[in-house]
């Protein structure tokens, strides 16, 4: 760790604006959560869909989510206007899985898709926030002009959500029984 001006200070390449050690922890949580989401997340998305692994990992995803949005909540409003977007990049991610999770577990009429949708459009919503927040601080990413780390996650996962939508076993059995 190195102090940079205004009193905040740099991890990993990555600066925090504030070296208050109530904001620190509260950075501690959102980072712990949000990496707890990546994973949990991904887990969900390559496991067979039957109970199991999907719905463990699933559930896991979005109470990390729960924790990421929360903490999200407070650092925003710490830093408001400054990070005013990422409280709006989480508020739409935490009510797309809120979504998703809701059609799951009531079972609307044509659940699937919201599900999918809902959970898939969160997904992408955490790593945009991530990429607009941290991109300018990663190696890779800095070299970026700011739209594209608005729009690479979207980009790169809107496909592999339409994909599911139109593959998932389910998805295709229910298209047959209709035809």
């Amino acid at each position: 760790m190195s102090a940079v001006p205004d009193h905040g200070i740099v991890i990993l390449g990555i600066p925090i604006p504030s070296n208050s050690p109530m904001f620190l922890a509260v950075v501690a949580v959102h980072v712990g959560a949000g990496l707890g989401c990546v994973i949990s997340g991904l887990i969900a998305m390559l496991s067979v869909k039957r109970p199991g692994r999907h719905p463990v990992a699933g559930t896991a995803y979005y109470w990390f989510l729960v924790l990421v949005f929360a903490s999200m909540s407070m650092l925003s409003f710490v830093r408001w206007p400054e990070d005013a977007h990422l409280f709006f990049l989480g508020v739409l991610a935490f009510a797309a899985a809120t979504i998703g999770r809701a059609a799951r577990r009531v079972q609307w009429r044509g659940w699937l898709k919201y599900h999918v949708s809902g959970m898939g459009l969160s997904y992408i919503l955490l790593l945009t926030a991530f990429y607009v927040d941290n991109g300018p601080n990663l190696p890779l990413w800095r070299s970026l002009p700011s739209p594209i780390l608005w729009v690479a996650p979207s980009i790169v996962g809107l496909p592999i959500l339409i994909r599911a939508l139109l593959r998932h076993p389910l998805m295709v059995q229910r298209r047959r029984a209709k035809s």
